[in-house]
């Protein structure tokens, strides 16, 4: 199998006729880098840093050889910082993947009268999957084009062709992102079905022939059925993949010793996705729970051990209708995995369930439960990976918070982005609760660009900082007309800031560039990059993203570092959907507080808006129907007009209980994205 974490080469597809990413110049990053963080140091710290930019920078200076080596580097690759950003991002990072890295996808609220419902369901889905796999295939997905700010560019699809064929295989000091490519005889094409944290293989191609819904839920109940065999229970083994990538580097290894784990890890490696069957997780479903239950399964006590998240697309179909999906981040940004889910949604509905169809003349094969030699250190690792996930369970305080007060039209209405908009009230709110600004990523597209993945929109600004100073110092010394045309400045400087991200001109990618060239050619590490200013600003306390739907779910990630936020948000006509999440072990954290601080805030905003641009009421956006979306995208599928569910559609089972809203060409406001990770999730630490 090809190895995608090595540079992609000049020739690799998707990002035909596609411009190469540019490189900034030396002087404007130096100079961006100074603005973005002096006003999030003290004196000292910023007098330090002064210095060791100017030493840097200097002509003759290191800045200059590593900025040439750069340049070298941009001629001879298609995309100079891909392999750079996509190690240093993830396949470099340490942590568990679960909350820390892989974000996720909450479906609504299913309505599973019984069993047999949510079978239904998973079989809908798999058949949508294998449509849309077939669409992927034939390489005939439509091209997504920019909307929003710079409209109309024309963007690389290569993420999509990752979705279904990779996967990060764990190791002592990195990961490996491995691309399958079908071979000259390819086995049938299977999917795993996880179950009360057992692992079965079930083909989804037999014959020649893809299965139909019927055939796939008579697999699924019969794997059902095997999974509830008390005799034939196996250890929780998926429990391994939720700890830190070289713990479970490790313990993959133990497990490798022996032929039968190594068939298992390979059907498991090679499948195209997985679908986790799981029980019922409790009586209270609330937003945030599922949430949280989507991110880590709830531990061992509930589903924590039925995933296997080194594979990109985990579907979850819980049987109390709790149902979404889990992804793993490195392949892809959370655009991509939107647009794969609501593809999926929107099947579901538009093709109603074939279940009516007679079973197939022939007797399928049964399903194969994969097996695993446990020895008495294969056990210890469990219960070391058990005790870990339990633990990040207890930590993880998630808070889903839907804004019913206005949404994007009455923004778009005081002649305003959106995001700009958004990202200025969680400047805000942060302030609110602890007083300071402090460095913050917001993911934003480079996928103008051949191989494009993110850079960082740098949120925290000295405008923002001026803003929500004179919007908390509790002093009348400033005006509302002066405060509102500082949110005007706040908002136009993160405008700005975006349009260079997204044409390739911010920093942080950048700086990687910079760094990591030194390091490749065995220079001393330079000053610019020990410096404490630096470690500061990859200190991602603030990890943001913004991942609109045009169909009823949100998007959940967590922190990016033990004392940070996650803070995700779905802009829609008339109402924002935020998930905001942060750890309890940390004193300074708290997501409850930090929703509050923001509901405040963005009522602040209203009411300024309101008094400052008399004439634009929030309560006229309820009727608006037109519906931007997006931000970080930008594709137009056919969307159905948008309707609350009656009780006779939570009635049809076998349709996903979606809400999907009107299309529009939607300006996009701030082509940003999902971030999740280093962001250091990133996105950076996020996304």
């Amino acid at each position: 199998m090809p190895v995608l974490d090595r540079e992609p080469s000049k020739e690799s597809g998707g990002g035909d006729g596609l411009p190469k990413l540019p490189l900034p110049t030396l002087k404007d990053t130096l100079e961006m880098y100074l603005r973005c963080m002096k006003h999030l140091l003290t004196e000292e710290q910023f007098d330090q840093t002064q210095n060791t930019v100017k030493q840097f920078g200097a002509p003759g200076g290191v800045g200059e050889l590593l900025q040439s080596k750069l340049m070298e580097r941009r001629e001879n690759k298609a995309n100079w910082v891909y392999h750079y950003w996509l190690n240093d991002m993830y396949l470099n990072n340490r942590l568990a993947l679960p909350v820390n890295s892989s974000p996720a996808m909450v479906f609504p609220q299913q309505n599973f009268k019984a069993p047999i419902d949510s079978l239904r369901f998973a079989a809908h889905l798999i058949s949508g999957v294998l449509e849309y796999k077939t669409l992927l295939d034939a390489r005939a997905l439509p091209v997504d084009y920019a909307r929003g700010q710079l409209a109309g560019t024309p963007l690389c699809m290569e993420q999509y062709y990752r979705l279904f064929t990779s996967y990060r295989l764990p190791g002592p000091e990195r990961d490996t992102l491995v691309a399958q490519e079908s071979s000259v005889m390819p086995e049938p094409e299977h999917i795993i079905v996880a179950c009360k944290n057992q692992f079965f293989v079930m083909d989804v191609v037999i014959n020649f022939r893809r299965l139909n819904e019927r055939d796939l839920l008579t697999q699924l109940e019969k794997i059902v059925k095997m999974a509830e065999s008390e005799e034939e229970r196996l250890p929780p083994i998926g429990l391994l993949t939720s700890d830190g990538r070289t713990e479970w580097a490790e313990s993959r290894s133990v497990l490798m010793r022996e032929s039968t784990n190594r068939d298992s890890l390979d059907m498991i490696e090679r499948c195209l996705c997985l679908v986790c069957l799981d029980d019922a997780s409790g009586p209270e479903l609330s937003e945030s729970t599922r949430a949280m239950l989507m991110l880590h399964g709830g531990g061992v006590a509930k589903n924590g051990g039925n995933r296997w998240y080194d594979k990109p697309m985990q579907f979850v179909v819980g049987a109390d209708g709790c149902c979404g999906v889990v992804c793993e981040h490195s392949p892809f940004e959370g655009i991509v995995l939107v647009q794969c889910t609501e593809y999926l949604l929107k099947y579901m509905i538009g093709s109603p369930s074939k279940l009516v169809r007679a079973a197939s003349v022939s007797e399928l094969p049964a399903p194969r439960r994969l097996r695993w030699k446990c020895t008495p250190e294969v056990h210890k690792l469990l219960t070391s990976s058990a005790d870990k996930l339990q633990r990040l369970v207890r930590n993880l305080d998630m808070n889903v918070h839907k804004f019913y007060d206005y949404g994007k039209e009455f923004i778009k209405k005081q002649k305003m982005s959106p995001d700009a908009y958004i990202q200025v009230a969680l400047q805000l709110a942060f302030y609110r609760c602890h007083g300071r600004l402090v460095s913050t990523y917001e993911s934003a597209s480079i996928r103008r660009f051949q191989e494009g993945r993110v850079d960082n929109i740098r949120s925290a600004t000295p405008e923002a900082l001026a803003f929500v100073k004179a919007m908390t110092d509790g002093k009348l010394s400033t005006s509302d007309t002066e405060k509102m045309e500082m949110l005007r400045g706040a908002i136009n400087v993160q405008t700005k800031y975006t349009i260079l991200a997204i044409t390739g001109m911010a920093i942080d990618n950048h700086l990687l560039g910079l760094r990591e060239i030194a390091h490749e050619m065995k220079i001393e590490k330079p000053g610019l990059f020990k410096d404490e200013a630096y470690l500061i600003s990859n200190q991602f306390i603030l990890s943001t993203s913004q991942v609109p739907t045009t169909v009823e779910m949100f998007c959940c990630y967590g922190p990016v570092v033990p004392n940070g936020y996650g803070a995700c948000y779905n802009p829609q006509s008339d109402h924002i959907i935020f998930s905001v999440s942060s750890f309890r072990e940390s004193p300074q954290t708290c997501s409850a507080e930090f929703v509050k601080s923001l509901v405040q805030g963005l009522l602040d905003l209203r009411d300024l808006c309101s008094k400052c641009n008399s004439g634009s009421k929030p309560t006229e956006q309820r009727k608006a129907q037109t519906l931007d979306t997006h931000t970080q995208t930008e594709t137009n599928w056919q969307n159905k007009t948008p309707q609350r569910q009656s009780d006779s559609t939570k009635n049809q089972q076998t349709v996903p209980q979606v809400l999907v809203k009107t299309p529009d060409q939607t300006n996009v406001e701030a082509q940003t994205q999902t971030s999740s990770q280093g962001e250091a999730l990133k996105n950076g630490s996020k996304s």
